[in-house]
């Protein structure tokens, strides 16, 4: 009997070691990276369809000579090749290249690539040669006007129409450059025709400069539609339809991976629960057998049988109540993160809400807009535009108005410059803030060299805005401090908060201007000691030991985050932030303190 329990014991043994042997070959077929793969090889082809519209664009900016350098025909089409082959290099790591659908996909881009590159090399080519000759027209035209202009007044008034006729024909010139139309072409090719024979009534001194002049008109009368016709081939390139197959086959192929993995998936469940069964079985056919044993030494088994069932009752309650310690404090960390994050982040979106308004003030308001007015003036005297320019009282004042506008155009984009360079640094300490809040789970601060100076400059000018509307006048009080070795983002996180806390506390000053004090010293030669003074509502007493705790505040709007972080940054720069007020309505002190650590003591 006890050997054919053996017997069926080593045989439901091997079923389940079967069972377990099937769940893990079921596993390690189900487990891939190929969802991570799928989305970087989207990302790729997003990226590759975003440099080949670049790569149009600045197609578009050589064709009306925005810009004469070719590097950037060149450097999208380079960027694209280096994305193609790590796609393709991913696509054979994966085996999508041994299918006949991938392989056409792949051929058709490369072909659509091919074609698009050999048309952007024809466009260089003529397109420099158009512009060259574009750029040479007004010289071509002065050197006709220079020996007319030398001859006597009696010849000026019988050569009045061949200069006339070749004014004309520069101007249709170029308006041929703009639109490239049959009926322009027409008028060109007459123009020319009236020149020649214009050519053989001048003297011999003309002919060169005439004959110069139509030589570029001829070439643009013969390049321009060539390149329009190349701008025209190149957009119809599908470079983006091919990458976009090339999508959706990803697409596809994705999800018939997804549909193996949960047929995959299935069949660990059902042999899962197989093997459950086998085990239960076991245990059940494991505890018939030791029945005897059991029976013999009932009474203690019985003991023993209620105490593991109250420490197992009382082992589960402590677990339980362990995983509910650590989510709960899990949650409340992240929380506090995500609080402190959103919090330092709202403080610096207030300087990108205020370059943003600068910035868009300064465009409604622009001088562009006399620009348009001056080529009004310009358009509406296109005959006669030498003599508006030159006797007429408006036409006189217009080169002088537009050197002025160019003036002013270029402050205006300068100034617009420098809000957008300090809305750059505001979006960049966004990013650092996130970064900083993240180093609090443990990971060392980034030391550099700062001037301290500038970093309370930096925190002025993001929250420059709400200063002047709330009419706060900052007093600076900077000693002679040396460059230093500091974390330069926790630094700002901290002065961000004390002058945005400051301004908040002198919001319902009335009776008395509004002044903070920023304070900069050495102190005992090792420490380096910040302040932020405000005249406002001051601390009570009864807050002073709990200003710095998380959550704390006394502001209806208020969150209890800010000063709680500022608290937490300092201690990680191994110092400390302390607060001081004589009572309500005298103000407040805050004071940072951090070892001072010179550049050449860093070194």
């Amino acid at each position: 009997m006890k050997t054919y329990h053996r017997r069926n014991l080593a045989l439901l043994g091997g079923v389940a070691l079967v069972l377990a042997s099937t769940l893990l070959f079921l596993y390690l077929k189900s487990s891939s990276d190929q969802t991570a793969t799928y989305a970087e090889s989207r990302d790729l082809i997003g990226r590759m369809k975003q440099f080949n519209a670049q790569w149009e664009t600045e197609i578009l900016k050589a064709r009306i000579a925005i810009s004469n350098n070719y590097d950037p025909l060149v450097a999208p089409l380079s960027e694209m090749t280096h994305l193609w082959e790590r796609f393709e290099s991913m696509a054979s790591e994966h085996g999508r290249n041994d299918s006949p659908i991938w392989r056409a996909s792949h051929e058709a881009y490369r072909a659509a690539i091919q074609e698009k590159t050999r048309l952007v090399e024809q466009f260089k080519s003529h397109n420099a040669v158009l512009r060259n000759s574009l750029a040479f027209l007004p010289t071509a035209e002065d050197d006709i006007q220079e020996p007319l202009a030398q001859l006597l007044d009696e010849d000026k008034l019988q050569l009045q129409n061949i200069a006339t006729d070749t004014y004309d024909l520069l101007l249709s010139s170029l308006e041929f450059a703009q639109v490239a139309s049959d009926d322009k072409a027409a008028d060109i090719l007459v123009g020319l025709n009236k020149l020649g024979v214009n050519k053989e009534r001048l003297p011999e001194q003309f002919h060169s400069p005439i004959d110069v002049l139509s030589n570029h008109i001829a070439l643009i009368l013969r390049e321009q539609p060539v390149v329009n016709r190349l701008l025209e081939n190149i957009e119809a390139v599908p470079v983006a339809a091919r990458l976009d197959d090339i999508t959706s086959l990803l697409n596809k192929d994705q999800q018939q991976t997804d549909a193996a993995n949960r047929r995959y998936h299935f069949y660990m469940l059902v042999f899962s629960t197989l093997l459950v069964m086998v085990l239960v079985y076991l245990a059940i056919r494991l505890m018939r057998s030791f029945a005897e044993t059991k029976r013999v030494n009932k009474e203690l088994q019985t003991a023993n049988d209620v105490l593991e069932q109250r420490v197992e009752e009382r082992t589960r309650e402590l677990k339980a109540t362990q995983s509910e310690l650590l989510d709960t404090a899990r949650q409340a960390g992240m929380a506090e993160i995500a609080t402190n994050v959103l919090h330092n982040v709202g403080n610096v979106l207030n300087s990108v809400n205020i370059s943003t308004d600068l910035v868009t003030r300064k465009l409604r308001g622009s001088k562009a807009q006399g620009l348009g007015k001056a080529m009004q003036l310009i358009n509406a005297h296109q005959d006669d535009l030498g003599a508006f320019l030159t006797q007429d009282e408006k036409g006189k004042l217009l080169p002088g108005y537009l050197n002025q506008l160019v003036e002013a155009i270029a402050l205006e984009q300068q100034g617009m410059a420098d809000e957008l360079a300090q809305l750059s640094k505001s979006v960049d300490h966004i990013k650092d803030i996130v970064a900083t809040q993240q180093s609090y789970a443990g990971a060392n601060s980034l030391m550099e060299p700062l001037h301290i100076s500038e970093l309370l400059e930096d925190a002025l000018r993001m929250n420059a805005g709400a200063l002047t509307r709330h009419h706060v006048t900052v007093v600076k009080e900077y000693g002679d401090v040396p460059q230093i070795m500091g974390d330069k983002h926790r630094l700002l996180l901290i002065l961000i908060n004390l002058i945005s806390n400051a301004k908040y506390a002198m919001t319902d000053l009335s009776n008395r201007p509004r002044q903070m004090t920023l304070g900069v010293k050495v102190v005992e030669d090792t420490i380096l000691q910040i302040s932020v003074k405000d005249d406002g509502e001051g601390i009570e007493p009864e807050n002073m030991t709990r200003i710095f705790a998380h959550g704390f505040t006394t502001r209806k709007e208020g969150h209890g985050f800010g000063l709680h972080s500022c608290a937490l940054a300092a201690i990680e720069m191994n110092g400390h932030l302390t607060a001081h007020s004589d009572g309500p309505g005298k103000g407040a002190l805050f004071t940072l303190q951090i070892p001072l650590k010179p550049v050449m003591e860093e070194a």
